[in-house]
């Protein structure tokens, strides 16, 4: 098995050896892309990490009220049950 380490450091080697031209034309390329890559993510329907684990909790409050409220139906339910057998 080959060491990763190795590699970044024969990579950083490689990188390091190469003409400050080659270089920048690499870190041109490379903010191309992020910008290319940003503006096609703007496109898609997606939400961020944030607003996902914002909703994630309203959810998980809503689902807790939802149980709440479930209960003191059944309860309500069962008084109305009980008062109509009595009479």
């Amino acid at each position: 098995m080959i060491d990763p380490k190795k590699l970044e450091q024969v990579a950083r080697q490689i990188q390091d050896a190469m003409p400050q031209p080659v270089k920048n034309l690499g870190n041109d390329v490379e903010a191309k892309v992020k910008q290319v890559i940003q503006s096609q993510l703007g496109k898609l329907d997606v939400v961020s990490r944030e607003e996902f684990d914002v909703q994630t909790q309203v959810l998980m409050r809503t689902r807790q009220k939802l149980t709440e409220l479930e209960a003191k139906f059944a309860e309500l339910e069962a008084k109305l049950d009980s008062a109509a057998d009595s009479e």
